[in-house]
């Protein structure tokens, strides 16, 4: 099991290396939509994995760290669930808008901070940055019309993100550094033959190679590794109330490569989740039982 580092810099670090991960991820997010005209959401999920895969097992070389048996199962799991959060979470791009995709795909970190919590006040921050996303991305939800095939895939998603968080952290606190590849590329195995069904030769044309490489780099090498390391040096709910910081950069990254400007709501809606998760970060710091063991 990989020991939690000590000191300020064990609970800083791990902060930072979500904060990064959401940054990255918000990049990529301004590049992926360009994709779907030419291979649609599956071939785009399709790219993103299979490249984000190459250059993690490319960087990492995970044969180096070979899982034992034990750890098997939280690394399939870890697979399964990056295909279908990022699958199912671009399926729903497709058919909802980005604001709504997320605050639903966001029941899934938000349900495994809940359920996952044995205090009240990890209660309480949960429930301030539930609400907190609903404010930033909940105007002009009420009365819409939804597609239903695309919240489904939206909740699927969120169903994903919490199986992501769950396996990753036993598959990162086991493998460290390898568990990245090798569930990505478990995850790129699924999603490509789905890629190419529905983009057919288009998924191979060439000139969607560097935009592609850039959604992968972005989208999944940077985040996953910097993920899969903080997951194994925090709890689960702290973690998973951290990331609800994710519509927060969401609303910067669109202002600043968008020009998307947000509302007052909205705006009280970032300042209630950046709260939220400063407030579960700091009681996540208190808790000194180290992660379970995979087992």
């Amino acid at each position: 099991m990989t020991p939690r580092p000590a000191g300020l810099a064990g609970v800083l670090l791990p902060i930072a290396a979500v904060v990064t991960a959401m940054v990255a991820f918000q990049v990529s997010a301004a590049f992926a939509k360009a994709l779907f005209p030419a291979v649609g959401p599956q071939g785009a999920a399709a790219l993103r994995l299979t490249l984000g895969a190459a250059m993690l097992v490319a960087i990492s070389r995970p044969w180096r760290a070979w899982p034992p048996r034990a750890a098997w199962p939280a690394v399939i799991g870890l697979g399964l669930s990056v295909a279908a959060a990022v699958a199912l979470f671009y399926a729903a791009l497709s058919r909802l808008p980005q604001g709504v995709t997320i605050a639903l795909q966001f029941l899934g970190p938000l349900g495994v901070a809940v359920l996952a919590s044995r205090r009240l006040r990890d209660l309480l921050w949960a429930g301030l940055a539930a609400v907190g996303v609903w404010a930033l991305v909940g105007r002009g939800v009420a009365g819409a019309r939804l597609d239903p095939v695309g919240i489904a895939f939206a909740l699927g998603a969120a169903c994903g993100w919490a199986g992501y968080i769950l396996c990753g952290r036993a598959a990162g606190t086991a493998l460290g550094p390898a568990a990245a590849p090798l569930s990505v590329t478990i995850a790129a195995a699924i999603v490509l033959p789905v890629g190419v069904a529905h983009a057919g030769v288009a998924i191979l044309d060439p000139a969607l190679l560097p935009l592609a490489a850039i959604v992968a780099l972005f989208s999944t090498v940077i985040p996953f590794s910097l993920e899969l390391y903080a997951m194994a040096r925090m709890p689960s709910r702290t973690f998973a109330v951290l990331m609800s910081l994710e519509p927060a950069f969401g609303a910067a990254s669109g202002l600043l490569l968008l020009h998307e400007r947000l509302v007052p709501t909205q705006v009280c809606g970032i300042a209630a989740v950046m709260i939220a998760a400063a407030g579960a970060a700091w009681s996540g710091a208190q808790a000194t039982t180290p992660p379970p063991a995979p087992g």
